[in-house]
């Protein structure tokens, strides 16, 4: 992807609006999903949201079977996999969690991996600003914060590390989203057993099945597609910045949908993880450039 030309703003409005957009129908998404866990379940909402998904890139990108090896597959496997559990982890949590918490966890996952490639010293610190937002989340009532549900949020944290590992490899291997769409349909096979033994005949009901529709396309395809979009105008290390405010705007929409209230410590526990998200996106995209440059 090239930057943005010369004279051109450096993050166009529209392309900005899209990430934002993309973001909100996220956390929507989500709050609907936790609105449906005493019904469905969080497992079988998982189940519902990969299982339309799968659907809706089949239909869309009517991948190949064709043409690739075995490491390939095995690639997809692998990403279908984590794909499973890292939403099954997501929604576990917050079955225990407040939206915004959850989120600001998860975003420990990526941000770890930002902070492993950027430069050593600044990592440091972004790696302490971090930690700093970690504690004052523990500030604002750790014995409020169920103990499981954070593990349950480490580990869907790990798994988004992992995700983007693996949508790498998948990517390479793959025209463009079919890796994606093959790997959409392994994650909602292997949500299947725990979704239906969560769920059991709930998953039949038409209104279940309808709103199980809407959170697959509010938490997956439109923003997926938003994202696809604003990365033809965006710089990635714009973009990425862009997906660090996930925190604040998963707070917002869980006080506005789930009225879930935050203390001002754990609200200053989102900002400080936000800012050091966003500290080692701009470190890493250095280091990466400073990389590539030959030497004199």
């Amino acid at each position: 992807m090239t930057g943005p030309r010369a004279g051109a703003s450096a993050t166009p409005a529209p392309a900005v609006m899209l990430v934002v957009a993309g973001l909100v129908c996220q956390e929507v998404g989500a709050s609907i999903a936790v609105l449906l866990f005493p019904e469905a379940g969080p497992l079988g909402m998982v189940l519902l949201r990969l299982g339309f998904s799968a659907l809706i890139l089949l239909a869309v990108t009517r991948p190949r079977l064709g043409g690739h090896s075995r490491r390939d597959w095995g690639a997809v496997g692998v990403f279908g996999f984590v794909l499973a559990a890292m939403n099954g982890l997501f929604y576990l949590a917050l079955e225990r969690l407040p939206l915004g918490v959850t989120v600001t966890i998860e975003v420990l996952g990526p941000l770890a991996l930002a902070i492993a490639t950027g430069r050593r010293v600044w990592s440091l610190v972004w790696a302490a600003l971090a930690f700093a937002g970690v504690a004052a989340l523990a500030g604002g009532g750790w014995d409020r914060l169920d103990p499981l549900g954070v593990a349950f949020a480490l580990g869907a944290a790990a798994m988004w590390a992992l995700y983007i590992l693996s949508s790498a490899r998948v990517g390479a291997a793959f025209a463009k989203l079919d890796g994606l769409a093959w790997a959409m349909v392994v994650g909602a096979i292997v949500a299947l057993p725990f979704g239906v033994i969560d769920a059991g005949a709930t998953l039949l009901r038409p209104d279940i099945l309808a709103l199980g529709a809407a959170v697959a396309l509010l938490s997956s395809t439109l923003p997926y597609a938003f994202e696809l979009i604003a990365l033809r105008r965006l710089a990635a290390s714009a973009f990425a910045i862009l997906m660090s405010l996930a925190p604040a705007i998963a707070a917002l929409a869980g006080f506005v949908l789930l009225g879930q209230h935050l203390s001002w410590l754990e609200l200053v526990g989102i900002a400080l993880v936000i800012g050091a998200s966003i500290g080692a996106i701009r470190g890493a995209g250095r280091a990466a450039a400073g990389a590539a440059e030959p030497m004199a």
